[in-house]
């Protein structure tokens, strides 16, 4: 006799095709759950979804939860979507994806990285190294991984490499075997309101480290350093540059199509030795500790140093993470996800450490009015290391607050204070227009933001 996994059970995710919604629903089709969802837009996830036979709504109306017995939803999800009021209405269950995730990864052994950046890179680095060794695991992560071309797949084992969602605060229903800390900034403060608040879901998400499994923080972040103290639970390794990291990067030297680095590694009660020749087809010091902690876990988890170098060489990379789009006079155009000031700054500072006699034009697309308003000294600062700046309008990101800011005065406080020309623009039209009369030859163009200036970048070639 043949039992199928909740076969009474529709399970209806709102906001599908976000990412993370989008991974987790093909991770629970795999395993047998009964999705469908509901989107206000059309993009490749929802294409992927129909192809996985995953029924889809356009448009939010309570029509769509008709036979639904559980409700999805994703933290962009207002609480006077229609669906929504429905679900309440007809006391359907309703959960956040974060809570979701945590019980269908509950009987998993788990590695969840979190943090406020480089968390998808370091999600796919490890992905890559377990990959090499034969593992297969099952993988939710932020973006697109090349090697398989999607953000999510169901594994053969009972491991689970996944990315955290810290936005909502519901990365706190995870249960870790083993996690990562990369990084801790002042982001999505919209639910944390404060940095302590940020400092204090991080510590309860670090204290939740079992016996059997280990934590691993980056030293190199101020933050995280002073976390570390105020942790009841001591079951961590550190990385980082840091001297005093267990897993200390040493010997760096990069070129346009590498970062090759060492690790000198020091565990308590144990001889210290190395991992050297480690090598990663990505650019920037943010890269190679996010190499450092896919390697540390690695290590800890029982996968050898050449399976490690192996997996780590081998990396396909991760769609919108310093992607190359095209060519065009001979300078080179990349998309990137870079939306946050510090993202911007390393982005940047990789580029400028490699391409040294290259300018370097940065066409930024600020994402959500909320994070401009509460960062907008931090984004003016942190273009210091381009050359050029094509400023384009906000992407909303579904914010419908007012701009309290005049956006011709933040342009000039970029220019004084990254010290970089600055072009405004309007759309998409205005863009490749510029592109067409100003951009020739030994150029890098770096197109940076969350919303849709990835698409702006993709139609240059057909505007020009």
């Amino acid at each position: 006799m043949k039992i199928e996994l909740a076969k009474t059970e529709v399970i209806h995710f709102v906001g599908i095709g976000g990412i993370g919604m989008n991974g987790l629903a093909i991770i629970m089709k795999g395993m047998g759950f009964r999705i469908q969802g509901s989107d206000s837009s059309i993009n490749k996830n929802i294409e992927n979804l129909k192809k996985k036979k995953i029924k889809i709504f356009y448009g939010h109306k309570k029509s769509n939860i008709r036979d639904s017995t559980i409700l999805v939803v994703s933290s962009a999800i207002k609480k006077n979507n229609s669906e929504y009021i429905e679900a309440k209405k007809k006391k359907i269950p309703i959960y956040k994806r974060g809570e979701m995730l945590g019980h269908i990864v509950s009987l998993m052994k788990n590695i969840v990285v979190a943090g406020s950046h480089g968390k998808t890179t370091t999600t796919s680095l490890i992905s890559s190294i377990f990959a090499k060794s034969n593992i297969d695991p099952t993988i939710i992560n932020g973006g697109i991984l090349n090697a398989f071309k999607n953000s999510a797949k169901l594994g053969k084992s009972n491991w689970c490499i996944l990315e955290s969602d810290e936005s909502d605060g519901s990365f706190l229903n995870l249960p870790p075997t083993y996690s990562i800390v990369t990084n801790l900034d002042l982001e999505h403060l919209d639910y944390y309101k404060s940095l302590k608040n940020l400092k204090k879901s991080f510590i309860s998400f670090i204290n939740k480290t079992p016996s059997f499994g280990k934590s691993f923080i980056c030293m190199d972040d101020k933050n995280n350093r002073s976390v570390i103290p105020k942790l009841k639970n001591k079951n961590f390794l550190t990385y980082g540059t840091n001297k005093n990291s267990n897993f200390r990067i040493v010997n760096i030297s990069q070129n346009t199509n590498y970062s090759k680095f060492d690790l000198r590694i020091n565990l308590p009660g144990k001889k210290h030795r190395f991992i050297r020749d480690l090598k990663i087809p990505l650019n920037g010091l943010h890269n190679i500790r996010n190499a450092t902690a896919a390697s540390a876990v690695s290590l800890i988890v029982g996968i050898s140093k050449d399976l490690i170098r192996s997996g780590l060489k081998n990396f396909k990379g991760v769609q919108r993470r310093f992607s190359f789009l095209f060519k065009y006079r001979g300078s080179v155009f990349i998309d990137d996800y870079a939306h946050h000031p510090t993202e911007i700054k390393e982005v940047l500072s990789g580029v400028k450490d490699v391409y040294k006699k290259r300018k370097i034009i940065c066409i930024f697309q600020p994402h959500r009015i909320s994070r401009l308003t509460n960062l907008r000294k931090e984004f003016a600062k942190s273009f210091k290391k381009a050359d050029e700046v094509i400023l384009c309008p906000i992407y909303k990101a579904g914010e419908n607050n007012k701009i309290k800011i005049n956006y011709d005065n933040f342009a000039k406080e970029i220019i004084k204070n990254s010290n970089v020309k600055l072009i405004l623009i309007n759309d998409q039209y205005d863009l490749s227009k510029y592109i067409k009369q100003c951009v020739y030859s030994q150029n890098i163009v770096i197109g940076m933001g969350a919303g849709s200036i990835s698409n702006w970048m993709k139609m240059i070639p057909n505007l020009i």
